[in-house]
């Protein structure tokens, strides 16, 4: 342990360090279970949706194709788009991991996990989602599902992650988020390749296309092991 480290180490109250230890456990359970698997699809959605509803459908006809090929489906684990997904995985025999978490409603994992961890912090959990992922799938959802669009997306962005295809499953729904883009272009908040960065579309056999064209890594492998940040990068090249 280097000085500065332990100077920090002194001044930080038991509560802090209580509060850094509950992270790392929850962080790393996360990554343990990542590496039981090799990276497959993260499928994010609304929890609230009904199954018999259109986005549920399509939800689960793409786990099914998805795990005919092979890939495995990762989503949050709970009701709704997740678990929609996780059933056409599930009753193909494809593996089916559940990134859940602790709320105050209570969110309970859906019957059709191979593989199941539950996690206290939202941050420990999308890191595992991110890193358990080849390809990026994004169907209608609420605030939690918009968190988590804005942050990959900044990320890739940002050049913090492996860019990777991003879909957004369901023309009529992200039309609005395809007008703020818009917007955000015309204002020059962001350059025109950002827009590049995700597809909108309602062809659920284009993520499987863009999955299969990745192919399928060792699960001692990963996207995530030797990448820089694009700043690490600068800072090693001077």
């Amino acid at each position: 342990m280097i000085k500065a480290e332990e100077e920090l180490l002194k001044k930080l109250s038991i509560a802090d360090l209580e509060r850094a230890n509950a992270y790392a456990k929850d962080l790393g359970s996360g990554l343990q279970i990542i590496r039981s698997f090799p990276q497959g699809v993260t499928i994010f959605g609304s929890a609230r949706l009904p199954q018999d509803s259109r986005y549920c459908k399509m939800a689960y006809d793409l786990g099914a194709l998805l795990a005919k090929n092979g890939h495995a489906v990762i989503t949050g684990g709970g009701p709704g788009i997740m678990e929609a997904a996780s059933q056409g995985a599930y009753e193909i025999g494809g593996r089916t991991i559940g990134l859940n978490i602790t709320l105050a409603h209570e969110q309970f994992p859906n019957p059709y996990l191979t593989d199941c961890l539950t996690f206290e912090y939202f941050f420990a959990r999308k890191v595992a989602l991110a890193m358990a992922a080849k390809v990026f799938v994004f169907f209608p959802g609420g605030f939690g599902t918009m968190d988590e669009i804005s942050e990959i997306l900044c990320l890739m962005q940002e050049k913090k992650m492996p860019k990777m295809p991003v879909f957004l499953i369901g023309e009529d729904y992200w039309k609005g988020f395809d007008k703020i883009i818009g917007k955000m272009l015309a204002l020059k908040m962001i350059s025109a390749g950002d827009t590049k960065i995700f597809e909108i579309t309602d062809d659920i056999e284009k993520v499987v296309k863009a999955a299969n064209k990745i192919g399928h890594p060792k699960i001692s492998e990963n996207y995530y092991d030797g990448f820089r940040e694009a700043s690490a990068l600068g800072q090693a090249e001077n």
